[in-house]
């Protein structure tokens, strides 16, 4: 955990009893012949006031800074075990963003109070000047409703693989400004929220199976009949295998018949998992393999037969 908000938290007791003190010592009561009355400050009143002040003031900024700190936490409250994690995540990444927002926004109109600032002619003034700062940050509030629109829509959650722009990566985080995706070369790229809402987005994560198109090519003296063969007993045994879905709309077929080669595409679908994808297709390119040779083909050779 962040050290920082434990470290603050005793520096704001520290802050608050110094306070405390000096507010009980600069109105302290003794006794006289009437009874009790309130005296003076036993220290010069200025002083003491500014003393005062400061500490307060101290107090006041650990409690602000503790705050924007502690929004570092939001996500142990969100994200907790259970159903839908990834939008937990997201939700917990945007939920941070807006969190320090508001600290800022809160711990600027504390601050200038402290510092005597008229708050209601402050508060006038942005009234004035809101639609000038609304024109000059146009982008940055499309890309607050980006933020939003993510977060309704879900079109990805922290984690997930997606490409948008032609950009490709993993995304990290989702803040109110803009999405960060780490790349596969593990670099990180930001694209503001306003250009993923208005462009395509498409999201790897989702898919609900993998497919799998490796061709073969072989030698055009070969027969149909062992072609024939060999496609009927690759499918078969691909298909037999139970890494392999969508049987239906699996197959093995002659697509491509040159004076030079003939070409046998497949057409195969695996679960949404790259390290099975990977395995599979592995797997299925050594049984072509196995087959072609059990059904006397062979494959072709571009460079022996440039060579010839």
């Amino acid at each position: 955990g962040n050290p920082f908000a434990p470290k603050s938290l005793r520096w704001m007791v520290v802050f608050f009893v110094m306070w405390y003190s000096l507010d009980w010592l600069s109105a302290m009561v003794v006794l006289d012949e009437g009874g009790l009355r309130e005296s003076g400050p036993v220290w010069d009143a200025e002083l003491m006031e500014t003393v005062m002040t400061v500490a307060w003031g101290g107090f006041v900024i650990l409690v602000l800074l503790t705050a924007y700190r502690l929004v570092d936490y939001l996500d142990a409250f969100i994200v907790v075990e259970g159903d839908n994690m990834a939008a937990r995540r997201s939700l917990a990444s945007v939920a941070e963003s807006i969190g320090r927002l508001a600290v800022v926004v809160v711990g600027f109109f504390v601050v200038a109070g402290l510092f005597g600032v008229n708050l209601n002619g402050l508060i006038a003034g942005l009234g004035i000047t809101g639609l000038a700062l609304a024109l000059a940050a146009r982008d940055s509030v499309a890309n607050v409703f980006g933020a939003i629109s993510i977060i309704v829509d879900q079109p990805f959650n922290v984690g997930d693989w997606i490409i948008v722009e032609d950009v490709e990566g993993e995304v990290v985080t989702i803040g109110l400004r803009t999405t960060t995706l780490r790349s596969g070369a593990d670099t990180m790229i930001t694209i503001p929220n306003s250009n993923i809402t208005n462009s395509p987005v498409e999201n790897f994560s989702h898919r609900r199976f993998r497919r799998i198109r490796p061709s073969f090519e072989f030698e055009e003296d070969s027969n149909a009949a062992q072609l024939r063969q060999f496609c009927e007993s690759l499918c078969e045994q691909v298909l037999v295998d139970p890494r392999s879905t969508k049987s239906e709309d699996s197959w093995v077929r002659v697509t491509e018949t040159l004076p030079s080669k003939v070409t046998v595409s497949t057409n195969f679908y695996c679960a949404s998992s790259g390290k099975t994808q990977r395995e599979f297709t592995e797997d299925i390119l050594l049984m072509a393999r196995a087959r072609g040779n059990e059904s006397g083909l062979k494959f072709h050779e571009p460079r022996r037969r440039a060579q010839m």
